[in-house]
Parts: C-alpha cells; structure tokens; sequence
C-alpha cells in the first residue's frame, strides 16, 4: 500500500478507533461507576494521574527518532537506521528502569501524594495499584520504540489496527471481571496484559514485516548532543502537559478526597473524548509535515505549503469540534445526568469549562508539529511554563474550596491567555503560517452554526428532555439540523467532495 492510501486508511481506521472508543466508554464508564462507586473509581483515577506524571521521563525522544530517522531513510542508509534503532532502544530501556524506581518509591512512600486524604482501606489498594500501573509504564518505554519505527514508515493502518484492538479488548475483558465481582485492581491488571500484548505485536511487525534490525554497536555519538537539543523543549512540553492535565486530581486528592476526583475525572473523560476528535486525524500528518520542511528550502514556498495545511486540517477540525462543543452545551446537562447519574452534576461543569477555551489549540494543534519540523517549538515551551505556572497557582487557591470547579477554572484561564493570544501571534510571525487567512476561514465557517445553536435553544425553552429517549432525538435531531446548515453555509466544495467520494464508497461497499 502507497503512502498516500495509508494517509488516507490511517485517518478513517482513526476515526473507527476514536468512534469506537466513544461509544465503548459511553457504555463502559457508567459500568464501572456502578461496580467500583465513586470513591474507588476517584482512587483508581488518582492513582493513574500520579504514575502517569512519570511519562515526564520520555523526555519527548520518541518526536526526536522519527526526526534521525527520516534524515537517514531520506539517504537509504540501512545501517544507520539499525543502530539508530539498538540507541533509542537502549535509551528507552534506560529510561523505563528509572520509572520503575520512581514508581517503586511512591509506591512505599503513598503519604507523599496523598497526605491523609485517604482511608486505611485505600491505602491498601492505592499500593497495589500504584505497582501495578508502575510496571506498566516501565514497559510502556522500551516498547514504544517499536511503535516508533511503524509510525515513521507511515503504516498507519497496523498501528491503527492494534489500537483497535486495545480499544475493543480492554473494557470487554473489564465488564467481565467487574461482573464476576473483581475491582479496580483487575482493571490495572488488564491494562498491563495489554501493553505486554500490543507491544509484541508491534515488535514483530518491525521485524518481521518491516524487517528492521536493532544494532547495539558503534552508537553516532553526535546524536545524543542533537537528540538533547532538539527535545529539550519538547520534553518541558510534556512536563507542562503532565501539570496542566494531571495535577488536578492529584490536588483533588490532596485537599477534596476521591469523591472529587471522581466528579472531576467524569469531566474529564467527556474533554478528553472531545480531544481525540481532534488529535486522530492531525496524528497523521506528522511524517509529511517533516517531509515538507525537509523537502523545501524556499522558506516562501514551506510556509505557503504549511499555511495551505494548517487551514485545511484546521477546518475539518473545526466542522468536528463544533457540532461537539455546541451540542454539549445544549444538551450536557441531561447527558451527564443519565450517563453518570445524579451525583455528578458538577462534571457537566468541570467538562464545559475545559472544552470551550481547549477548541482553539486543537483546531490549530497541527501547528505544534510545524513548529518542531523546523526548530521553533522552543517559544511554545516557554510560553507554556508561565501558563503551568499560572495554572498550578489559581489550582492551588482554588481548589480547596471550589474543589473540582476551581481546579477546572485555573486550567481553563491559562489555555486562553497561552493559545488564544500568545500562541497565534507566533504561528503568524515566527511560523510563516498566514494566522489572518485561517481565523477568516473560520469565521466565515461559523454561520452555519446559527441556524441549528437557535432552533435547539428555542425548542428547548418548550420541551423538557427528562427521558432518555427524549435525549437521544433531540441529540440526533440536532445533528441532523447541524449537517445541513455547515453543508450549505460552511463547507467549500473540496470538503463537500470528501463527504460525497466516502458515501459514495460507503454505499458501493454496502
């Protein structure tokens, strides 16, 4: 298969994987709620935060390898590439040694995190959580080199296939265990068996398939200089990400209790939902667009091909997003009333005030990997510590006494001062990227959300949706009115074109 059909496969197979995944995890959260109740279900999520902050350790070198490893491709030096592979292996397993002794700590020191935020009884269950989840993440470092190697030989359609996999196996084999009365111990078992699973797959495609060797001899010695200057920043990006997104319910479970965190984590999950529109289909970009910074020297001709991109990622992004964003402010409320139940009202709030201000970077977010393609991530990281700062402040005051709505609120205000103002000024001076030629796109794209915003606002005023099949049609009727409007007042004919060319096949296939 050509590149461009894997282009092309990999971004529906994302779509399948992210739809597949919404729809599971609409089925699945309200299972788990019910069989853990919500404190074991804020532990386990607390829990999880804690052990992923040391995901910090990657140090962004899994960016850094599809980099070399599209210098050498570009010169067909197989050699290279073999012991560009037995490096970062090596440098993984590294890595992943030190997450297990960091891991192992916390696991024997659990007052450091929670103070006494937590009963006796989870306590025990804190402890073994922490170790299981930490002997995953050791392994999840030495095995993401394989993932690595697929993703920058651009075979989308295996990696999205194995995710598939995991998507679908995951809560299959959680419903069960809860159903036979195991907890949340069984759960963090299970995605360990899955890492172990997916990542051997991974490894035998890249040998076997794709038949890559990893040499453990005569390392390029420069590229440790290159590798740490070129993912420094990259690196306190993610440290940044790790505090905006997972120190919220570490302080939850710090000052709140688990009860919070568990409000906040349903919050959660729904924005989190709402990224992976979004991220699914810009992930698939990221070879060409090192591709085109590689390819072209005319520093004109890279930031009209780069504008071009960011526009048109940006308005499929946009048409997705929208219909997202708009429908959970009309209908949020009943949602996560018949989703998680009575007890989780506030998520409904939590969840709106992290997706209004969040849309504006991720119809843009293709440009953080324009910004790495040609060295200028550096700002956005800079920009990005005053914005962690800015939000841990406003957390930590906040939190304890707003709880999960002030935690919500601190995340919220620096995503809007970093991306709303800061973050596009830079992708317009510094990017090459016309920002103005984007905004206008966008702008004008927003008249076909009028029509639908008003009708759903005034039928609302009339009609009271108190069951869950009143919920459901108006959703749906919403959608419908939705599609309509964007089809004649928002999409150009080359997006009407993409939709017509996949029923078209839909329809053939069927």
């Amino acid at each position: 298969m050509d590149n461009s059909k894997e282009l092309k496969s990999g971004i529906i197979l994302s779509y399948i994987q992210m739809g597949l995944s919404v729809v599971i995890g609409l089925v699945y959260t309200p299972i788990m709620l019910r069989f853990l109740g919500q404190n074991e279900y804020g532990l386990y999520n607390v829990v999880a935060s804690t052990i992923s902050m040391l995901s910090i350790l990657s140090l962004g070198f899994n960016s850094g390898y599809i980099r070399f490893f599209s210098e050498r491709k570009k010169n067909n030096d197989y050699e290279a590439i073999n012991r560009l592979n037995g490096l970062f292996l090596c440098v993984f397993t590294v890595i992943g040694f030190i997450a297990l002794c960091c891991g192992l700590f916390l696991t024997n020191n659990l007052n450091l995190v929670f103070d006494k935020g937590l009963t006796e009884n989870e306590y025990i269950i804190a402890k073994r959580l922490m170790l299981l989840l930490t002997i995953n993440l050791t392994l999840s470092f030495p095995l993401s080199v394989f993932a690595d190697i697929i993703s920058a030989n651009e075979k989308f359609v295996f990696i999205k296939l194995v995710g598939l996999i995991n998507t679908v196996a995951s809560p299959l084999t959680g419903f069960i265990l809860l159903i036979l009365g195991y907890k949340s111990i069984a759960l963090a078992t299970i995605s360990l068996v899955l890492q172990i699973i997916t990542g051997t797959l991974n490894l035998y495609y890249v040998l076997f398939k794709l038949n890559y060797r990893f040499a453990f001899r005569n390392f390029e010695r420069r590229i440790f200089k290159e590798l740490f200057s070129y993912t420094a920043f990259i690196a306190l990006n993610i440290i940044i990400d790790q505090i905006n997104w997972k120190i919220d319910c570490l302080l939850l479970g710090r000052f709140c209790g688990t009860s919070s965190v568990a409000v906040y984590s349903i919050g959660s999950t729904i924005h989190n939902y709402y990224l992976s529109f979004s991220i699914s289909i810009s992930g698939v970009f990221t070879p060409r667009i090192h591709r085109i910074a590689r390819e072209y020297e005319d520093p004109t001709k890279k930031s009209i091909k780069f504008t071009e991109m960011f526009v048109k990622v940006g308005r499929i992004q946009f048409l997705i997003l929208s219909l997202i964003a708009s429908g959970f402010i009309l209908f949020g409320k009943e949602f996560v009333y018949f989703w998680a139940g009575e007890s989780y009202s506030n998520s409904y709030w939590v969840a709106l005030i992290l997706i209004i201000p969040v849309t504006i970077p991720l119809i843009q977010n293709l440009g953080i990997e324009i910004q790495r393609s040609i060295n200028k991530h550096k700002f956005r990281s800079i920009v990005y510590s005053f914005m962690a700062i800015f939000n841990l402040i406003i957390s930590i005051i906040l939190c304890p006494k707003y709880g999960e709505i002030g935690v919500a609120i601190g995340t919220s205000v620096s995503i809007i001062l970093a991306n709303g103002f800061i973050m596009n000024l830079y992708y317009s001076k510094e990017c090459g990227i016309d920002i103005i030629k984007f905004w206008k796109n966008i702008l004008r794209m927003s008249i076909g959300l009028i029509i639908p915003v008003s009708l759903a606002y005034l039928i609302k005023k009339f009609i009271i949706f108190d069951t869950l099949k009143m919920l459901i049609l108006g959703i749906f009727g919403y959608t419908i009115i939705y599609c309509g409007s964007v089809w004649l007042f928002s999409m150009n004919d080359s997006e009407k074109q993409i939709v017509r060319s996949f029923i078209l096949k839909l329809r053939n296939k069927i």
